[in-house]
Parts: C-alpha cells; structure tokens; sequence
C-alpha cells in the first residue's frame, strides 16, 4: 500500500535519490530550478508518498510572484520512482498537494509541464504574458487559480520568493570536512 504523507526531513536523502533516478543531473539545468535554488519549498507544501518504508514519489511547492504582486506557488519536481509508475501515485500526490495549497489559502498553482496536466484544472490561458527566468517552452507554463481571478492580468517575470535555504553552521561545515577527509583516507 501507498502512503502520501508530509515530507520529513529524514526523507532528504531518499528524495533526492529519487529525484536523481528520474530525472538526472540534467533537473538541476532547468528552469524552473532557478526559482528553487537556495530557497526552502513553501511551509507544509512537501509531500512523498512511501511503499514499504521507501519512497517512492515525491512533489513541493514552493513560493514565488507571479509577475508583480502576485504570490503564488510553482509546484516541482513531481517523480515517481519508475517501478511504480502507472499506479496513481502522481495523481494522489497532485491531488494531495493541490488540496493543501487550497487549505493554506495559496491564490495559484503554476508549473512547467505537458499539457496533461489540465485534468487537475491547469492550462496556459492566463499565462501568456508571464515569463520564467531563463529558457522554456512558453507553450508547457500552465497554471491553476485556486481563487477564481487571482491571474487576470498577470505580466511580468515569474520570480522567487520564498524563504532561503540556511546557510550551514560552522560546526556542521568542520563536521563535513572531517567525514570528507575520512573518506579520501579510506578510498586511498
């Protein structure tokens, strides 16, 4: 059975392993990653869903404008681990995280992706006059009102906005190049 539940920090790793399985280094040239980066995803926003103790998908949501005056958040990456593909699993954890951004009172949901996403009620209608900061395919921006009009005469750059990501302490930094250093010992 699969669980969808809030994402922990104990998840991290396993998230990002995932991330990496699905989607490569490449995810990290993308973007809509340059609205994420050095950014924490928006408070109770992160979701994975988990069978058997692994996780096996994962979805955020993170906080950005979209164009002046317009928050909203960029929902991204979504994966699924490929042997649990066509299960429903992104469905539920779209369906999970569209119900919390509507609980937490979010205005619009955008995103980059395919046109398949309409069945969750996205589409490119109010998101002609919107851009991202760098290269995209203008026809996969889509977006989703949770409030009916929150987009009406949306224009401008898509930026981010959400809190940055804490700088590591100095102590978890000289923790780091200890294990580093035991590490290049151990491989030589």
């Amino acid at each position: 059975m699969v669980t969808i539940r809030t994402e922990m920090p104990f998840d991290i790793d396993a998230r990002e392993d995932l991330l990496d399985r699905v989607w490569g280094p490449s995810r990290f040239q993308k973007t809509a990653e340059r609205l994420r980066e050095g950014r924490e995803p928006s408070a109770g926003l992160s979701f994975v869903a988990e069978r058997d103790g692994d996780i096996v998908g994962t979805v955020r949501l993170w906080d950005i404008c979209a164009g002046p005056g317009r928050p909203a958040v960029l929902l991204g990456p979504l994966a699924v681990d490929e042997n649990q593909r066509l299960r429903g699993i992104g469905g539920a954890l779209m369906r999970r995280a569209m119900a919390a951004a509507r609980r937490r009172k979010q205005r619009a949901v955008l995103l980059v992706g395919d046109a398949t996403y309409w069945r969750f009620g996205f589409s490119g209608q109010k998101t002609a006059a919107l851009w991202l900061p760098g290269p995209y395919e203008c026809d996969r921006l889509l977006a989703c009102e949770l409030t009916p009009g929150a987009l009406d005469g949306a224009r401008g750059l898509i930026g981010a906005t959400g809190r940055l990501t804490p700088a590591p302490s100095l102590d978890a930094l000289i923790a780091g190049l200890g294990r580093d250093a035991a590490s290049a010992r151990h491989a030589a």
